[in-house]
């Protein structure tokens, strides 16, 4: 009897890179990517070769000469004899600034917005309803441009501050100063032992999330639920609030007082950051409502009847049981969400506010005449930010993310 054997398996031949589907997709993606990779830079060249016949050759060298312009609102000392990559990272932080704000601001608003519009409450609902409808139907420019408008119309100005029969007064104890030129708030003044303030408050956060976990962890265990929002809270001011009257209160606050035609000292807020930060806020939150009503609505009415029958209150049925499900619906489109408030940023210019577009796309664009340049850096900047929010976001989701047992 003969035996059955394999036939001989020849070696790799190219034509597999076609034929083959196990190499097929790879093949076709590398061609592509080549093809893609070939375009960018015959376009590149291109535009490269066309700037220099027009004698203005391709070069970054501008980035170091001096700026000539000055910069309202700037988180890092700046001046107009300072480079132009200085005003330009001086742009880039204001456009964080504005985003962190816009994003934490918008998210808060949004959650509530979006959890009210479900209420039982046939006003809230509708209420909620109009506040949707009526934001995210109307071009964010144009809610820029209003916002700014009620802040210089409807507050006072600082001269109506001054005198015994005052027309305006300072908030919280005379610390804040409301008016149309922008909001005035304490300075922290750091003193010997103050890192140590700092320190702890920042352990004090750390241990917010380490009992957090631990709590979590203990309650799967048995069963026993510990107070877990005032034992956090505790945490969070006790130590800070100790180690601060120990060390004989080191951190100290500078109020803003009026000075001749305006206030000194203190925090200074234009009304421009506060007005595209409320605009974006509010104009996000609308979309984000929609995105949080979509992913409660997505769970199902059995897992809120069932909690109710184990005797769980509405909060908790809420914390615990709607909204862990609901996220896996919330948080993709709030990504898309987060890009679109970093983006709309760029409109800052409509009320004078310089970010990263009034700065490098802008004033250094214009007096440099490097158009190419200052865009091309600028499109890299802003892809960098939405790349990074994704990255935060994505892992974020990843984390929370339902897993079967």
């Amino acid at each position: 009897m003969s035996a059955i054997t394999d036939p001989p398996k020849g070696g790799f031949q190219f034509s597999q890179l076609i034929y083959d589907t196990r190499y097929r997709s790879m093949t076709i993606q590398i061609v592509a990517l080549v093809l893609f990779l070939l375009g960018v830079g015959w376009l590149l060249n291109n535009a490269a070769q066309n700037l220099a016949a027009l004698g203005k050759p391709l070069s970054f060298g501008f980035l170091g000469e001096a700026a000539g312009y000055d910069i309202n609102q700037k988180l890092i000392e700046y001046n107009n004899q300072m480079s132009h990559g200085r005003a330009a990272l001086v742009g880039v932080l204001n456009t964080l600034l504005v985003a962190v704000l816009g994003c934490a601001l918008a998210t808060v608003l949004g959650v509530a917005i979006g959890v009210l519009r479900l209420s039982n409450n046939w006003i809230v609902a509708r209420i909620m309803t109009v506040y949707i409808e009526t934001i995210r139907n109307v071009p964010v420019l144009l809610w820029i441009v209003l916002t700014m408008a009620i802040f210089i119309e409807s507050f006072p100005a600082p001269r109506d501050f001054r005198g015994e029969d005052a027309a305006a007064s300072m908030s919280l104890w005379d610390s804040v100063a409301l008016t149309n030129r922008g909001l005035y708030i304490p300075k922290p003044e750091m003193f010997s032992g103050s890192m140590i303030v700092v320190a702890v408050f920042l352990l004090s956060i750390v241990g917010i999330f380490v009992f957090g976990s631990w709590s979590r962890k203990r309650q799967e265990a048995t069963g026993e639920i510990l107070p877990n929002f005032w034992i956090k809270l505790a945490i969070f001011f006790l130590p800070t609030l100790v180690i601060y009257f120990i060390l004989g209160r080191p951190i100290g606050l500078e109020l803003p007082v009026l000075k001749g035609f305006n206030f000194q000292g203190g925090i200074y807020m234009r009304n421009s950051l506060i007005a595209l930060t409320l605009a974006l806020g509010l104009y996000t939150a609308a979309f984000i409502a929609e995105n949080v009503r979509a992913g409660i609505m997505a769970v199902s009415k059995g897992q809120s009847e069932a909690a109710f029958a184990l005797g769980l209150s509405p909060n908790r049925t809420m914390n615990l049981i709607i909204l862990p499900q609901a996220l896996r619906v919330i948080i993709p489109p709030l990504i898309s969400q987060y890009l679109n408030l970093t983006k709309n940023s760029s409109l800052a210019i409509a009320v004078g506010y310089m970010d990263v577009t009034g700065t490098l796309g802008g004033i250094t664009l214009n007096q440099t005449g490097k158009e190419m340049e200052c865009l091309l850096i600028l499109m890299a900047i802003y892809l960098a930010i939405s790349l990074t929010i994704s990255t935060i976001m994505n892992w974020y989701n990843e984390s929370v993310k339902l897993r079967e047992r």
